[in-house]
């Protein structure tokens, strides 16, 4: 979506009447397909055939009387558009929804047969993130893309089709294609989403089979985009895989840390290439050629190469093509010499996209595009001069208007899109705001320079770091608000609810005695819907001892030492961001040591996080280095930290003022080797046991040990007796029976994903602890988990609200 506009777009601020011409047309032309898809190609020509009675009528009514400035612009060509569209829609959305209803390729996807499709890729492949599990490192391993099907064969014979599918392919094989590559692969297909142009859903296993050479436009614009992401490497991680993102939009070097906070703070728009980075490359372009006084029409001859090349580096997709064609309308009138407006540009832009894809009807990046758009257009100067006239300075009243009317008008999207609405997205926006046109200017220089002069692009690059890492700054200080975002319904009836919402606050607003009143209210709802504990009571309660973090499906626990905003660490999670706000909510800030059990990636995949914000004494490991990547990122984060990488050993005892730590295992010899692949039940044998004596009482942390390491384990003789016990292996079946009952604990923690896809925690092992009146506490079932001292033993307070798988 768009958070700004050009310059001489929304610089007529004085005009409060707008050309709504051809807004008719736009909308039947984008309810037409919206309908058509979600309702039956029936619905697109119904409407169709609506509309054009309705440009027949409007035309006849222009005949019987004088309406030439009927809806702000000229009514007889308002008229037309109406007609023209509505005619259009019943000859070319009709019959291509139809054709796509009953391709083929549909009853073959249903039964879900093998095929061999040729297909021509439609857009970039998109990564799909998954967190890392056991010896599975984190990050990208399948990819989504879209393509057209050229051809296609099922069981030795030809499908009859010319539909458009979705591929879910490995990375490794797809990710470095292009869009307008052709391509021949191998599939397992099956059935497409209900609502959308796409046939047809295939799942290739390996690499495509024949790969044609792409366009040659398109070959320049990947080696930009990967120079681009090469001149990138002179600055830190985060706004290296940043910066790519805010200028081309490619966030395959994009940490999801980032990712996830993006989405709170609501920034994730800023990684979407739209309208704001057209508008900010094209002003620049007319700004530098006006400053050395080149006539308008060579101007937006120059500014309009440039949009094109722009269009091209970063790819086919919805936002962007819509900027482009709106972006197209506005330069060829300024080149005409004609007034400029921004909505019929922006109508038409609608029209004709939809017209050439209606899969843009349902898309919802195009939908925030438009919705975007429209609000800067149509409110943002007028809420700008009512600001600048109760005394806000003009340029403040302009940073508080854009991203505030930006987010009202995209809020019902959002809200129906991720069932989720940030309460700091204003905030955030308003903040970063200064820093996004640079950023991107200097990020389009660097791309331009990679691919010839290396050294200048990092000159670019490192201009631009500053604002890359002000940005995530900005939107990880406003993830980390306490309720920064609430949940709301997802789908339809959810987004429906917000609007409602969204237009009663505007209405009410607009009425001075109802103000006060307004902002009690909301700041009562606010109160209402983020969690007390989080803004009253604070989480956990005083003198907590052990905290078994929801990380989803890892481990993370938190020891407190007695010491206000310290506490020892053992395990990390996968997930940086999820570790990283289990430890705010417990307010701690030095970590006197970080325990790694072993290199699993559910147990290290956190760790960047948590050296990042706060003071750590040191890191320690047991002896297993397997696999190789997992210690070989452990040393990077560590040593990037500036923290101690330390080794611990059986028999080691650590203290503080009230947590005493013993380290009991591994008890078997470890080779202190690293292999890249090594068997995964070898590697959590390798785990460190500890034994923690805490103001709660006895605790035994066990990892990940599976039964040889426990059967070591209970032959070592040592006192294996605790009140609290971390089931190891997160529930897994493979516990010992004679382990529980050596252990006899009072209390167990199970820290499990929800809806894994391991069978955690075991049937098994639940009724074993509970034949044993073993009170469990799952951070599936009960989010963060505290055990807190009782004079009846130790004690727990369930936080709850799980994390969603």
């Amino acid at each position: 979506m768009t958070l700004t506009a050009t310059a001489d777009q929304l610089g007529h601020r004085h005009m409060r009447r707008h050309d709504l011409s051809l807004v008719p047309a736009a909308l039947v032309t984008w309810t037409s397909g919206l309908l058509g898809l979600l309702c039956g190609w029936w619905a697109a020509v119904l409407l169709g055939g609506f509309a054009c009675a309705a440009g027949i009528w409007w035309l006849r009514a222009i005949g019987r009387r004088d309406w030439p400035h009927l809806l702000g612009g000229t009514a007889r060509g308002g008229a037309w558009v109406l007609l023209v569209c509505g005619l259009l829609a019943v000859v070319l959305l009709g019959p291509r929804l139809r054709s796509a209803e009953v391709d083929p390729l549909r009853a073959d996807a249903e039964a879900g047969r093998t095929a061999t499709l040729a297909v021509r890729l439609a857009e970039r492949p998109r990564p799909v993130y998954s967190q890392g599990f056991a010896g599975q490192q984190g990050g990208a391993r399948s990819v989504v893309v879209s393509v057209d099907v050229l051809a296609a064969r099922v069981d030795d014979r030809a499908v009859d089709t010319a539909g458009r599918a979705v591929v879910i392919a490995p990375a490794a094989h797809w990710a470095a294609l292009v869009p307008q590559q052709v391509v021949t692969a191998t599939v397992q297909l099956a059935p497409a989403r209900s609502g959308e142009l796409t046939v047809a859903a295939g799942y290739a296993r390996g690499p495509p089979e024949r790969v044609n050479e792409p366009p040659v436009w398109q070959r320049v614009a990947d080696s930009m985009r990967a120079a681009l992401r090469d001149a990138c490497g002179v600055l830190d991680e985060e706004p290296a895989g940043l910066l790519p993102g805010l200028v081309v939009g490619d966030t395959s070097g994009q940490s999801q840390r980032v990712v996830e906070e993006f989405r709170v703070s609501g920034l994730a728009h800023l990684v979407a290439v739209s309208g704001a980075n057209v508008a900010i490359l094209c002003g620049a372009v007319l700004l530098a050629l006006r400053a050395v006084r080149v006539g308008p029409r060579t101007s937006a001859a120059a500014a309009g190469a440039a949009l094109v090349g722009f269009v091209i580096l970063v790819g086919p997709e919805p936002s962007v093509l819509r900027a482009g064609v709106m972006g197209a309308v506005g330069l060829l009138a300024l080149a005409l010499g004609r007034q400029r407006s921004a909505l019929p540009a922006l109508a038409f832009a609608v029209g004709v996209l939809v017209l050439h894809d209606p899969a843009m009807a349902v898309n919802f990046g195009f939908a925030l595009s438009v919705f975007a758009t429209a609000a800067l257009v149509l409110l943002a100067p007028r809420w700008s001069e009512r600001m600048a006239e109760r005394g806000v300075p003009r340029g403040l009243a302009e940073a508080l208007a854009i991203p505030a009317v930006a987010h009202l008008a995209t809020a019902p999207v959002l809200a129906g899109m991720a069932g989720r609405v940030s309460l700091v997205a204003v905030a955030a926006n308003v903040l970063v705001a200064p820093v996004v046109a640079p950023a991107t200017v200097l990020g389009v220089l660097a791309a331009v320079a990679a691919p010839v002069w290396p050294w200048l692009a990092e000159l670019f690059v490192r201009l631009a770091g500053p604002e890359a890492s002000w940005v995530i700054t900005v939107g990880r200080q406003a993830a980390a608000v306490p309720g920064a975002a609430i949940d709301w319904p997802s789908g339809w009836w959810g987004g429906f609810t917000m609007a409602a919402v969204v237009v009663a606050l505007v209405l009410l607003w607009r009425r001075r005695r109802l103000r006060s009143l307004l902002v009690a209210v909301v700041l009562g709802l606010v109160i209402v819907l983020v969690p007390l504990r989080e803004t009253v009571t604070g989480w956990p309660a005083d003198g907590w001892s052990v905290v078994a973090c929801d990380v989803g499906q890892g481990d993370a626990l938190a020891l407190a030492t007695a010491q206000a905003g310290r506490a020892v660490v053992v395990d990390v999670g996968p997930d940086p961001a999820l570790v990283d706000k289990c430890l705010r909510r417990l307010d701690v800030s030095r970590i006197p040591l970080v325990i790694l059990s072993h290199l699993h990636a559910d147990h290290i995949g956190g760790l960047a996080a948590v050296l990042e914000n706060r003071f750590v004494g040191a890191v320690a490991v047991g002896p297993g280095r397997s696999p190789r990547w997992a210690w070989q990122q452990v040393r990077t984060e560590t040593a990037r930290a500036g923290v101690p990488l330390v080794e611990l050993a059986v028999g080691e005892r650590l203290a503080w003022p009230e947590l005493r730590i013993e380290v009991l295992g591994p008890t078997a010899p470890v080779p202190n080797t690293s292999r890249e692949e090594s068997d995964g039940t070898d590697v959590n044998n390798t785990s460190v046991v500890l034994r923690a004596e805490t103001p709660s009482g006895r605790v035994l942390l066990t990892g990940d040990i599976e039964p040889a390491a426990q059967a070591d384990l209970l032959a070592s003789g040592q006192d294996l007796s605790a009140d609290v016990f971390k089931v190891p292996h997160h529930g897994s079946r493979h516990s010992l029976p004679a382990l529980v009952e050596a252990v006899r604990p009072r209390l167990a923690l199970i820290s499990v994903g929800a809806d894994n896809d391991y069978g955690h925690p075991s049937e098994e092992i639940l009724g074993g602890l509970a034949q044993r009146g073993v009170l469990v506490a799952r951070t599936d079932q009960d989010g963060d988990t505290a055990v807190l001292p009782n004079d009846d033993g130790p004690s727990l307070l369930r936080r709850g609200d799980p994390q969603e798988p």
